[in-house]
């Protein structure tokens, strides 16, 4: 179709995934037909109860603590957001409510704009940029903390900026740790961080927008280790579990704290029942909501667990089949870990003949790549991202590419062959 970038072509590898399938799309059919606007549980109380199930299912799927479970008992609980931009916002509002509360409490005279010039939030300098807009938006200081040489997060790093800060007077109060950053799907070391924000009383939210699907799978679950000690969680199933857009589910550890930022009350939306269900026009930003979970309901019911992690074991695999062609190329060096279904890899040389491999071979279009800096280093994104893709896509995605660096390097008039370091 002209004008279209068709995401789910196996020949398109930029950015992450975004999800689609038979069942997802039906779902959204029937939630379209419906046509409730599920501000509160009295709206379409199906809408509400269906959401706290499916979110309930999602949560036991990647063994999440018992707290956020509300079958579990739990004092929390989950919500679905439309991007984890959303949810990032939503949980430095919470954290920002629940701070200003706590100081007003021991100062009642001091007021709300004072308390707000004090806070001050965190962040990797890998975190995407919705993070730094969360605090634009929520009007207060966002540290952007240096991480180590695997562009992970670490909790000395944390410590210290948190610790600098105290001694200028500021008050930290939230810290958003990333699992699977945008630029190269690194890690922040999450049990040291969370280790960290338990000493100093600050909440901590993940963002693990693309990586948290593979979390369904047993072996990538290391990486959620400090999960238990986490005020919320958030990963979009509309990137990698076949989920289509828009879907962003947002754990709390507890509902209070969601409930008491965004709580606004008028006699037009009260209810005979709201003090005995959820209402979730209280758990974000918007009033109004779609009957999303029905997305989830269809394409776990269809798939399956054991389904739906094939699919993600299947598109890393496919990752690791292109890191392998990279590295039998001595003019390519691989930049990074590959841990997920992202490579990020460059043709050795400068900046520069690297940023012209990617103009001519998105220029081409025969196949589609997105690149990144790291550091001050050019690298080349390939990603996974469709559910049609197979070895032979990726087999022709490096024929492509190593063919148009041959061109490149002969325009260049020299085979530059020197690996890059970053620092």
């Amino acid at each position: 179709m002209p004008g279209v970038t068709h995401w789910h072509n196996p020949h398109f590898h930029a950015y992450f995934p975004t999800g689609n399938s038979y069942p997802a799309i039906l779902a959204d059919m029937l939630s379209d037909a419906i046509g409730c606007i599920g501000f509160n549980w009295s709206a379409s109380p199906a809408c509400t109860e269906l959401e706290i199930v499916m979110m309930d299912w999602l949560a036991k799927m990647l063994k999440l603590p018992k707290h956020f479970i509300v079958s579990e008992g739990g004092a929390g609980g989950g919500v679905i957001q439309g991007t984890a931009s959303e949810a990032t916002l939503v949980a430095l509002l919470s954290a920002r409510t629940k701070q200003i509360k706590m100081i007003k409490s021991g100062n009642i005279d001091v007021d709300d704009c004072t308390v707000m010039s004090k806070l001050v939030a965190y962040t990797s300098d890998q975190a995407h940029s919705s993070v730094e807009r969360a605090g634009l938006i929520g009007c207060v200081k966002m540290r952007s903390v240096p991480s180590d040489d695997k562009f992970s997060l670490r909790g000395d790093a944390l410590r210290e900026a948190i610790t600098k800060d105290r001694a200028m007077g500021f008050t930290p109060f939230f810290v958003t740790a990333t699992l699977g950053t945008t630029p190269s799907c690194a890690f922040d070391n999450l049990k040291e961080i969370s280790e960290v924000c338990k000493e100093e009383d600050v909440w901590l939210h993940v963002d693990a927008a693309y990586a948290g699907s593979a979390f369904i799978c047993p072996e990538f679950r290391y990486l959620l280790d400090g999960i238990q000690d986490v005020q919320s969680f958030n990963f979009n199933p509309h990137k990698w579990l076949r989920v289509n857009f828009d879907c962003s589910a947002l754990w709390i550890k507890n509902r209070t704290d969601i409930i008491d930022a965004f709580n606004v009350d008028p006699l037009y939306l009260k209810h005979e029942n709201q003090d005995k269900v959820t209402d979730f026009r209280h758990w974000q930003i918007p009033l109004g909501r779609r009957f999303r979970s029905l997305k989830l309901w269809f394409v776990f019911r269809l798939f399956g667990v054991q389904q739906l992690q094939e699919n993600i074991r299947k598109q890393v695999q496919l990752a690791h089949e292109f890191e392998e062609l990279v590295r039998k190329d001595p003019r390519f060096q691989i930049v990074t870990e590959v841990i997920m279904g992202l490579v990020c890899f460059r043709l050795k040389g400068s900046n520069e003949i690297n940023e012209k491999l990617l103009k001519n071979t998105n220029d081409d279009a025969r196949i589609h790549i997105t690149p990144s800096k790291l550091r001050d280093t050019y690298i080349l994104r390939f990603a996974v991202t469709a559910d049609s893709t197979r070895s032979e896509h990726v087999e022709y995605a490096w024929d492509v590419i190593q063919s148009l660096a041959t061109q490149v390097q002969m325009e260049n008039g020299s085979v530059e062959n020197c690996d890059n370091p970053i620092n």
